[in-house]
C-alpha cells in the first residue's frame, strides 16, 4: 500500500505540472544556462533559471533560448528582497579585509529592480515561478494563478512552510541544510540556527501540509530520490547533482573541487554574498573563518563588494563555488543522462 501511495503521489504531481520525471533542476543564479534547463526538460524534468541577478531583458532572452530548444516546462526563480541593513562599520571592515586579496575594480551600476523582475517573469509565462527567502505579495500570487502559472515557495522550517501554504503556494520546496548554495531562510539573521536536515524536515512537513512537497538538499543519485519520495515528497529538486555536467559549463576549478569532496568538508559561509550558503572550502571562503577575519558585510553589500574586487582582478574566487554535502556523488555525465539515471535507479528501489 505504501508503494502505491508513493506512486500515486508522484503521478499526480507529474500530471499536474507537465512532467514525465519528478526531478526539478534547482534554479541556481549564474549556473543555469538555457542548455542545462533544456537538457533537464528534454529528459522529462523541470528546467530552471535563477534570475535574481538578471535585468528584465536578460530574463526574456533566456526564456526565448529555452523555448527554441524544447517544448518542456521550466521555472523562473527570484529572491524576495531583504529588509535593508544599515551597517557601515561591517561594510568598511569587509572592504579592508578584501584588500588583502588585491585591488578593487570599478563599482557596478544599479542592480535589477525586484518589481521589474517580477513583471518580466510573468511576461515570460513559464510553467512555474518560484520564490526563495520569503513570499510573494498576495496580488502577485493572484496574477500568477490568473495566468495559469504555478507558484513554488522555498522553506527551511515548518513556520515558513505553513506561511507559504496559507499564502497560496501550489507546492513547497523543503530545503534541508545539506543543500548547496544559498539557504532559503525567511529571516537572514537566524539562518545558522535553522540547521535542519532534509530527512528530518521532510516527514514533519508531509504530516502537516496539504500542498505537494518538493525535497531539496543532498539529493545527488537515485537513492536520494527514492528516500525523499518514500518520506512524503512528490518530487525532488537537484542542483549540485547537475553542476558538473557539460551543459552547466561552470568554471573547471569549481567542478574539480567537488571531486571526492566529503560531506563534512563543505562550508556554510556568508563570504560570497552576505547571505548564508554552503560552498566548497576554497582559500577565499576559508579566509573569512580565520583569526581576525571580520563578519562579511550584510546582503547585498557583501555581494556588491565581492563583485567589485573580482572586476579588479583580485585573488577572489571567479565564481561562487557552491556545493551541497553530497557533491562527491556528482558526475560529469550529460545532464539528461543524470536525470534519466537518477529516476531509473529510484524506480528500481521503490519497486
Amino acid at each position: 500500500m505504501a508503494g502505491q501511495q508513493v506512486q500515486q503521489r508522484v503521478q499526480d504531481f507529474c500530471a499536474r505540472f507537465g512532467l514525465r520525471v519528478p526531478i526539478l533542476e534547482a534554479p541556481m543564479a549564474g549556473a543555469c544556462p538555457p542548455a542545462l534547463a533544456i537538457a533537464v526538460a528534454e529528459a522529462g524534468g523541470l528546467g530552471a533559471n535563477g534570475v535574481v541577478l538578471d535585468q528584465p531583458e536578460r530574463i526574456a532572452d533566456w526564456m526565448a533560448e529555452f523555448r527554441a530548444g524544447t517544448n518542456g516546462p521550466c521555472q523562473l526563480n527570484t529572491w524576495i528582497p531583504d529588509e535593508p541593513v544599515d551597517a557601515p562599520d561591517r561594510v568598511r571592515a569587509a572592504e579592508q579585509f578584501l584588500n588583502r586579496f588585491g585591488e578593487a575594480g570599478e563599482p557596478a551600476g544599479p542592480g535589477p529592480v525586484f518589481a521589474e523582475q517580477c513583471e518580466a517573469m510573468l511576461a515570460a509565462r513559464p510553467a512555474v515561478i518560484s520564490s526563495i527567502m520569503g513570499l510573494f505579495e498576495p496580488d502577485y500570487v493572484e496574477r500568477l494563478h490568473r495566468e495559469g502559472i504555478a507558484w513554488f515557495a522555498c522553506a527551511t522550517n515548518i513556520a515558513d512552510a505553513m506561511a507559504a501554504q496559507e499564502a497560496g503556494a501550489d507546492a513547497v520546496v523543503a530545503q534541508g541544510m545539506e543543500a548547496g548554495g544559498h539557504r532559503g531562510s525567511f529571516d537572514p539573521q537566524t539562518a545558522e540556527q535553522i540547521d535542519v536536515g532534509l530527512f528530518s524536515l521532510l516527514p514533519y512537513l508531509a504530516d502537516r501540509l496539504r500542498v505537494p512537497i518538493i525535497a531539496a538538499g543532498g539529493i545527488t543519485d537515485g537513492r536520494g530520490v527514492a528516500a525523499a519520495l518514500a518520506l512524503g515528497a512528490s518530487a525532488v529538486q537537484v542542483g549540485t547533482a547537475l553542476l558538473r555536467s557539460p551543459e552547466a559549463g561552470i568554471d573547471p576549478a569549481w567542478s574539480a573541487a567537488m571531486e571526492g569532496l566529503s560531506p563534512e568538508q563543505t562550508i556554510p559561509t556568508r563570504a560570497y554574498s552576505g547571505r548564508l550558503g554552503r560552498a566548497v572550502p576554497t582559500q577565499f571562503v576559508e579566509a573569512w573563518t580565520g583569526d581576525g577575519a571580520p563578519l562579511p558585510a550584510p546582503y547585498p553589500d557583501q555581494r556588491r563588494l565581492v563583485g567589485q574586487w573580482r572586476r579588479g582582478g583580485a585573488r577572489v574566487d571567479r565564481a561562487n563555488n557552491w556545493a551541497g554535502q553530497s557533491a562527491a556523488l556528482a558526475t560529469t555525465a550529460p545532464a539528461g543522462e543524470i536525470i534519466e539515471r537518477m529516476w531509473a535507479d529510484a524506480r528500481e528501489l521503490l519497486a
